[in-house]
């Protein structure tokens, strides 16, 4: 059994290695950042958002003058922020086939105000499950949405 887990360890780094070395710019660690960081790169090709080069607080990236929080899972559900709002909000679910479903696109408000009144956790991070989320992304108008890359842009 170690010897399985040891040969897992040595994939798992040669793959985050050659995430590394494609999109310099992330960390894709394995402590957990790896879903997010994939996430945002999926978020980055399918969409029109341009990440951000370092970590910006609150936002990972922008669409225009839109600023863009990215958030991904491969769960049920998602996290959204407890101390602030952000402008517009990207959560993904990411399949373990590598393909990945939207489950909310829009401005981060409309999700925050389905959270009033809950409590802010002590990781200042609440979880909100795809069901509500999904239910949430029906009521985007689409003028409200990061729109996606035409395939030339991708």
């Amino acid at each position: 059994m170690a010897r399985a887990v040891k040969r897992a360890v040595r994939d798992l780094v040669a793959v985050v290695s050659r995430l590394n070395k494609a999109y310099p710019h992330k960390a894709f660690t394995l402590d957990g950042r790896l879903v997010g960081d994939l996430g945002e790169i999926l978020v980055a090709e399918t969409y029109d958002v341009v990440l951000f080069e370092k970590l910006e607080h609150h936002h990972d990236g922008k669409s225009g003058r839109r600023l863009v929080q990215i958030k991904s899972t491969m769960k049920d559900s998602l996290t959204f922020p407890g101390d602030h709002v952000p402008d517009y909000y990207i959560g993904i679910k990411i399949h373990p086939d590598g393909s990945f479903e939207t489950i909310y696109n829009g401005p981060g408000q409309q999700i925050a105000d389905r959270l009033r009144g809950r409590k802010v956790p002590k990781n200042n991070l609440h979880s909100i499950s795809i069901k509500i989320l999904g239910e949430l992304d029906e009521l985007v108008p689409e003028r409200q949405r990061i729109r996606r890359r035409r395939r030339a842009d991708a």
